[in-house]
């Protein structure tokens, strides 16, 4: 079986709800990543690109119809290159960069782009059809988050918690405290803003022109919007918990994630592919895998999805040298690191801020995961690095990679 390798990958910042890149179409962020993404590696034609794969969670508004196929268009792909949309909620750029990688290994074809997109600001309200003639039952929903159109027996059986209310779940099963949960948050706002600062996410970000304040002019945005750096514990405390009204609520928006704007794309490609095209790798796919657990505590998949891949990989947690752990919620965050036997305030964890502070544009996170820790390996020089996170409805997905 080849080995499948991470060539390069771009991704756009993320934007915060209704913020800079709102004004902007999902499918147009996705083409622009891909564009720029063969403009990097321009020794790769575009027709010699096998698939585009890309995670989109959404897919009720600009994003339907197939957003990987629109965006290999608008991005100027040839017609002959195919294009795939992957949904596995939160997870869908990760398991769009692991499809393309078992592409790769099963010897399917040698260059395939993959990633994610999400345009939470612009998904759409949607509406059902009576369910008869002239009957007043039509049910409307915001596709912008959560649940919409349930199965009734899907609520009978597992419940339709929102995802704030999960994090809730796992705070009270695993004992996680509202303190250590706004400690973590500060340290994912403090690293974030560490990283901004330092110019860490220049080389991974391509900046997106949108409309200006003034009719007819455009703003260039090329920094994640989402990051607090003025955040501090005091501010944090003062927060009213956002999904309990029973005074015994711990999480709240300081200690979660956003909704958030952003597209991100990767070219992976096979060994003979790299050496005939003259590319150089920075990191190897090395064990990838999805996990199911309790759609009411959906915050600790990652626990399974982890011990997973480290079955497949011989490796183990203590040998990871980077954890990007998605953070969606720190009460989440905290109980998958406790059970895996990682420390709270461990520096291996999400060393450049995690979702809390640079937002989770749900499709295009996993994927964006992945980019920052084959980033993050090239620059510190460590081998393996652990991408991983939970998912809506009751899973994890995690994937391994080693520096090249």
């Amino acid at each position: 079986m080849r080995d499948a390798f991470i060539v390069d990958g771009v991704r756009t910042p993320i934007g915060s709800f209704a913020g800079a890149l709102s004004g902007v179409r999902p499918d147009d962020l996705a083409a622009l990543t891909i564009r720029e993404l063969l403009r990097r590696q321009s020794r790769v034609e575009g027709e010699k690109i096998v698939d585009v794969i890309l995670g989109c969670a959404n897919q009720a508004g600009e994003d339907n119809r197939n957003v990987a196929r629109m965006a290999s268009l608008l991005a100027g792909l040839p017609t002959s290159v195919p294009g795939e949309t992957v949904n596995r909620l939160c997870a869908s750029g990760l398991s769009a960069v692991a499809n393309a990688a078992r592409a790769v290994k099963l010897a399917e074809g040698g260059l395939y782009i993959a990633g994610g997109v999400e345009s939470m600001s612009r998904a759409p309200y949607v509406m059902s059809k009576a369910t008869t003639p002239f009957a007043r039952d039509a049910q409307l929903f915001d596709t912008s988050l959560g649940w919409r159109f349930v199965n009734p027996a899907m609520k009978e059986q597992y419940g339709i918690d929102a995802m704030g209310q999960t994090a809730e779940n796992v705070a009270d099963q695993w004992k996680i405290s509202r303190e250590d949960q706004d400690a973590f948050a500060l340290r994912s706002q403090q690293k974030a803003a560490a990283a901004r600062e330092g110019g860490r996410f220049v080389e991974e970000i391509v900046p997106v022109q949108v409309p200006g304040a003034k009719r007819g002019t455009t703003a260039e945005v090329a920094a994640d919007e989402f990051i607090r750096p003025d955040t501090t514990l005091e501010g944090l405390a003062r927060l009213k918990p956002a999904f309990r009204t029973d005074g015994k609520g711990s999480v709240t928006a300081g200690n979660s994630s956003g909704i958030n704007d952003g597209a991100c794309a990767l070219l992976l490609a096979s060994e003979p592919a790299c050496k005939e095209e003259g590319l150089s790798p920075i990191a190897r796919v090395v064990a990838a895998g999805a996990a199911g657990v309790e759609p009411r505590i959906m915050g600790i998949g990652p626990v399974p999805a982890t011990r997973l891949v480290m079955q497949r990989s011989g490796l183990t947690v203590d040998e990871m040298d980077v954890i990007e752990l998605n953070e969606a919620f720190a009460a989440q965050g905290l109980a998958v690191l406790r059970e895996l036997g990682v420390a709270d305030d461990d520096p291996r964890v999400s060393p450049n801020g995690g979702a809390i502070a640079l937002g989770h544009p749900l499709g295009m996170s996993g994927a964006r995961l992945a980019l920052t820790a084959a980033r993050e390996l090239q620059r510190t020089g460590k081998r393996y690095a652990l991408c991983t996170m939970c998912i809506g409805v009751g899973q994890g997905f995690a994937m391994i990679l080693e520096r090249a």
